[in-house]
């Protein structure tokens, strides 16, 4: 009998050890270095800063069917939404099938100029506080995306000579998403997760892609230039905030029709996986995803739904962000302004905001805090204890005619108390200062136009073959409405950085 027991303690003891590993053998060609849990990410494979990979994605035609089911279900028929004006429309074709003919786009890339005619709905009136309007000065509102994310279904991607197996796929995004779609492209934002379908397929049990878990594939929407998401991540990380690593991607999907090209895309790095993992000496701590009036960080506006947990979701937790809410909001910002300060940064990494916010006023961003309460995740960084600031969806950066809102003015001036963590922290001498100081520095270190203007033109003629001509987009995959729209991005971006330049040089000698 103690026989036996201790022959099952053992059998036991060799299952916890080896896990699903020992006992179900995993998918031939699985390697620890590229599929397996432990190996560190390889950035320089995955994220290569001097050439364009290709990923093959396929998917069998039934799920293929259910993805677009359900796409139909959440936005309407593929090609057939209302657009605001400034698009053709797009073609009208079933969903499922292998799209054609023209895609259109939602309004030109470069010429945004039609303040009237917004592809986002204004927020119906009483949605936001008095004093907190989104556009600073009673501008247009914007929705803040929608809690219906598409279905996951699985895939097989293989990718130089390898592949791997029961991947998780889903579309992502919000307008980029639902635009694409109304408009008749398939070049639609998607996601991937190698580990979403381990429960039912053991085999594949904490699956990684060469140290990545997931990763998110940005279609580039209203960029005609396909640089803006990739550069500006560049920007703020060589500034010294922490932002995701980009690459350019050649994307291919097989749903029953054989590899079909859907477009030249930018691989995102997904914050909740590898970023706080990378960028941080701990990647315990909780990050939120913030979206809606919440994010605004208004007084009252805090809920929970509005600061979406990526991270520790069992623990129902919110105790950081609120008391971010409660020292941003106290009274001692007016009657003591050096307790204030203290006390906001014992909660909040104000130096990381005010070098994220120097960053993205220089580069004009619109499409983020202090215009639109979203793209920016926190990470409350155990190390540290404070809430960090980390940059997402860059797309709408690098340009000055944004149309749908002004950019913010250099002196911040147009924002007002809707957007506290803006308007409080340039109301107070010191962090004002440190703000200005921040865009020097920045100039000098990541907004250089001699050396901006290097890496657009290098970064254009890399990926030039992938979006023009034989090899290159194509209708029905592609957001461009013609080749000479890209062809011709690369001077707008670095007219753009010479303004921008000239700009910010001179408000600093205003302010000196």
């Amino acid at each position: 009998m103690k026989i036996l027991i201790l022959l099952l303690i053992a059998a036991a003891s060799a299952f916890g050890e080896a896990g699903v590993a020992g006992d179900i053998p995993h998918p031939d060609g699985w390697t620890e270095s590229s599929h397996g849990r432990t190996a560190e990410p390889d950035y320089d494979l995955v994220f290569p800063q001097d050439s364009v990979n290709r990923i093959d994605i396929v998917i069998a035609p039934a799920d293929w069917q259910l993805m677009m089911d359900d796409m139909t279900e959440l936005f309407g028929t593929f090609g057939e939404t209302e657009m605001p004006s400034g698009g053709d429309g797009g073609s009208h074709r079933p969903p499922g099938g292998p799209p054609g003919g023209s895609p259109g786009v939602p309004f030109p890339h470069t010429g945004m100029t039609r303040p009237d005619s917004l592809p986002f709905p204004r927020p119906p009136d009483g949605l936001f506080p008095a004093g907190a309007s989104p556009g600073g000065g009673g501008g247009h509102g914007l929705t803040f995306g929608d809690d219906r994310n598409p279905i996951w279904a699985e895939a097989a991607i293989r990718f130089m000579g390898n592949e791997w197996h029961h991947v998780g796929i889903r579309f992502k995004g919000n307008s980029s998403l639902t635009f694409t779609w109304g408009e008749g492209s398939m070049k639609l934002p998607f996601k991937l997760d190698f580990d979403e379908f381990e429960n039912e397929y053991p085999e594949v049990d904490n699956q990684r892609f060469y140290g990545f878990r997931q990763l998110t594939f940005s279609s580039n929407f209203m960029d005609a230039s396909l640089l803006r998401e990739k550069v500006t991540a560049d920007i703020f990380r060589s500034a010294g905030v922490p932002a995701p690593h980009t690459a350019f991607y050649r994307v291919y999907i097989d749903h029953g029709f054989g590899p079909v090209y859907f477009g030249l895309y930018t691989m995102v790095e997904v914050v909740d996986d590898t970023v706080i993992e990378e960028q941080f000496s701990d990647d315990g701590g909780n990050v939120y995803k913030p979206e809606g009036l919440g994010a605004t960080f208004a007084e009252d506006s805090f809920s929970e739904d509005a600061f979406d947990k990526q991270t520790n979701q069992a623990e129902q937790d919110w105790s950081d962000v609120m008391n971010l809410f409660e020292v941003l909001h106290s009274d001692l910002r007016t009657s003591n302004p050096p307790l204030w300060r203290e006390d906001l940064e014992s909660v909040f990494d104000v130096d990381g905001f005010l070098l994220w916010l120097a960053v993205n006023v220089i580069v004009e961003n619109w499409d983020t805090y202090g215009r639109s309460p979203h793209n920016y995740f926190l990470y409350n960084a155990p190390a540290t204890g404070l809430l960090t600031w980390i940059p997402w969806d860059n797309n709408m950066a690098l340009r000055s005619d944004a149309g749908l809102f002004p950019v913010l003015a250099l002196d911040l001036e147009d924002v007002d108390n809707g957007w506290p963590l803006i308007r409080f922290l340039m109301d107070d001498q010191v962090y004002r200062n440190k703000y200005q100081e921040n865009l020097e520095l920045v100039l000098e270190i990541a907004f250089a136009p001699d050396i901006m203007t290097e890496t657009y033109q290098r970064f254009h003629g890399l990926i030039s073959p992938f979006v023009t001509g034989d090899s290159g987009e194509h209708p029905g995959y592609t957001l461009l409405t013609d080749e000479d729209e890209f062809n011709a991005s690369v001077d707008v971006l670095v007219e753009h950085i010479q303004g921008r330049y000239s700009d910010v040089m001179a408000f600093l000698e205003k302010v000196r």
